[in-house]
């Protein structure tokens, strides 16, 4: 456009030389043609902003500038300088003045009499500027609406086709929050019939997806149909192993009593009573175990968790008085609703397995205090530590593999099992930290009463 614009200026150019009485596009009837003179203050047919200059050998003879009332109007010498420069033979040109930026031609007389004689005719381009700029403006501005357009009718087709991605990653988030570890398992959730239709590439993925939920949901039916079979056998052997331990001891005892026996016979009578109570006392530890799984357990009443820790603060102190025993509690009583029994079990076992696992002399201290809205016990030791490695199997059933701890006395390895058991039963948690110098076990019990702990229930 902008040289279409420019070709329309150069084609009028030549008619305004010949208004102005160049050569033979002047107007008839124009004397001042033959003799060689020219009359720049004839406005007749020239339109506003119209310039003309005459210049002869250079320099300026009249110069008029059409004003829109019709006047005319010198140039200054700053711009007859410009245009005394331009080149007759050469194309039309745009050059900046004073009044504005002009496209200019500069023709040379073409007779005898007119010799040395240059007119320079020009057209202001402001009007041209104008046209152009409200031609960029528009472009752009259609431009941008389409953008726009586009951009949008892109973004509503995209988001449609990504929704069924959108419903997949959905139900994979749902089913990655889901406590799959133990227990009883159900997968409730699948990827919508909408998002699962076969032919499109999030289809394909979307049956696939509900394909491997189906095969983790009869995977965990499976596994924890073995472990209810297996907890039930533990259970069930336990329970059948009472009365020939309970025998066994008595009869032990009974010969101890009654008959006059050799050193040697009454050493391995005392390891038979001996691995007898042990033996009783794994037995013991699995039917607890099997009554909190199956939820068999008294409703919680009122503990005074200061007295408790108080009575067996001082059995451990008894039963161990080769080590440091340090206590701290508040003030005022730490009431919380619990079983008792289950928590004073948790105490015995930390306590028990503070100082078993450590050796003579070292310090343990427990720790009340309320933080949080919740009791917090802490039971803390300054003995060897604990591998780090067996950290994250602590609280595993049978779980034995502390070398750096040594216990002086046989472990099942269902010690601290119970702990966790016991705590989340009673709606606690229990942590574990441990470093040379330091090992810290921490019991955070709620101490507003709630309903029944997830996975149980109470006792008929």
């Amino acid at each position: 456009m902008s040289s279409y614009f420019t070709g329309e200026l150069d084609n009028a150019l030549g008619a305004a030389a010949g208004r102005a009485g160049l050569g033979p596009g002047a107007p008839p009837g124009r004397g001042n043609r033959q003799g060689g003179d020219f009359d720049l203050g004839n406005t007749q047919g020239q339109r506003p902003g119209t310039l003309n200059a005459l210049f002869t050998d250079g320099q300026p003879q009249d110069s008029a500038v059409v004003q829109d009332d019709g006047d005319t109007q010198a140039l200054t010498e700053d711009d007859l300088q410009i245009l005394s420069l331009l080149d007759p033979a050469a194309a039309p040109v745009e050059r900046t003045l004073s009044s504005g930026t002009y496209r200019l031609d500069a023709s040379e007389g073409p007779g005898p009499e007119q010799s040395g004689t240059v007119l320079v005719t020009g057209f202001p381009t402001a009007e041209q500027d104008r046209t152009l700029l409200s031609l960029d403006i528009t472009g752009t501005g259609l431009s941008l609406a389409g953008l726009t357009v586009t951009g949008l009718a892109g973004t509503v087709i995209i988001r449609r086709s990504l929704r069924p991605l959108e419903q997949l990653s959905a139900v994979a988030t749902s089913v990655s929050r889901l406590p799959l570890a133990s227990g009883e398992v159900e997968i409730p959730v699948r990827v919508p019939p909408a998002a699962a239709r076969p032919g499109t590439e999030g289809g394909t993925v979307g049956i696939a997806l509900n394909e491997m939920i189906n095969h983790v949901t009869g995977a965990l039916r499976e596994r924890h149909a073995s472990e209810t079979k297996v907890r039930q056998f533990v259970a069930d052997a336990s329970h059948e192993l009472r009365t020939p331990l309970t025998s066994i001891r008595g009869y032990t005892e009974l010969i101890f009593l009654s008959e006059q026996v050799s050193p040697s016979g009454r050493s391995a009578l005392e390891r038979v009573d001996s691995e007898s109570k042990r033996m009783s006392s794994l037995v013991e530890d699995l039917l607890l175990l099997a009554r909190l799984d199956e939820g068999q357990r008294e409703g919680p009443a009122d503990v005074d968790l200061s007295e408790l820790i108080v009575e067996t603060m001082s059995d451990a102190q008894v039963s161990a008085p080769d080590h440091q025993w340090k206590l701290e509690l508040p003030d005022e009583p730490v009431v919380v609703p619990a079983v008792g029994a289950e928590l004073r079990q948790v105490m015995i076992n930390l306590l028990s397995n503070a100082h078993q696992r450590t050796p003579p002399g070292t310090e343990v201290a427990t720790a009340l205090r309320i933080a949080d809205g919740s009791a917090r016990i802490t039971v803390t030791d300054d003995g060897p530590g604990i591998d780090p490695g067996f950290l994250g199997t602590i609280f595993t059933r049978f779980s034995r593999g502390d070398a750096a701890r040594t216990s002086r006395s046989g472990s099942t390895g269902l010690g601290l099992a119970i702990v966790q058991a016991l705590v989340t039963a009673n709606s606690g948690t229990i942590s574990v930290s441990s470093k040379p110098g330091e090992t810290r076990f921490v019991d955070d019990l709620p101490t507003a009463r709630s309903g029944p702990a997830p996975g149980h229930r109470k006792k008929g």
